[in-house]
């Protein structure tokens, strides 16, 4: 019994562990650009146009290389 209680407070120590760096990291939403068009290449490309729909960047994600905005959440 006292390894089973081990093995569940050993993993609710990790959950815990793990919410606290998420935590600090902060959260990032993502989106899909609206407007955006064609083929994601550049980074910068799609971040500069996610600034302009409002968001803080953009990155290429994904085979069809779409473009995604980011946001602090």
């Amino acid at each position: 019994m006292d390894k089973a209680r081990f093995g569940l407070f050993f993993v609710l120590l990790i959950l815990l562990a793990s919410q606290m760096v998420v935590e600090t990291e902060g959260r990032h939403c993502e989106s899909k650009s609206h407007r955006f068009k064609g083929m994601c290449l550049s980074d910068h490309n799609c971040g500069s146009v996610c600034h302009v729909e409002g968001f803080t960047g953009g990155k290429c994600h994904g085979f069809r290389r779409r473009c995604f905005c980011t946001k602090h959440c």
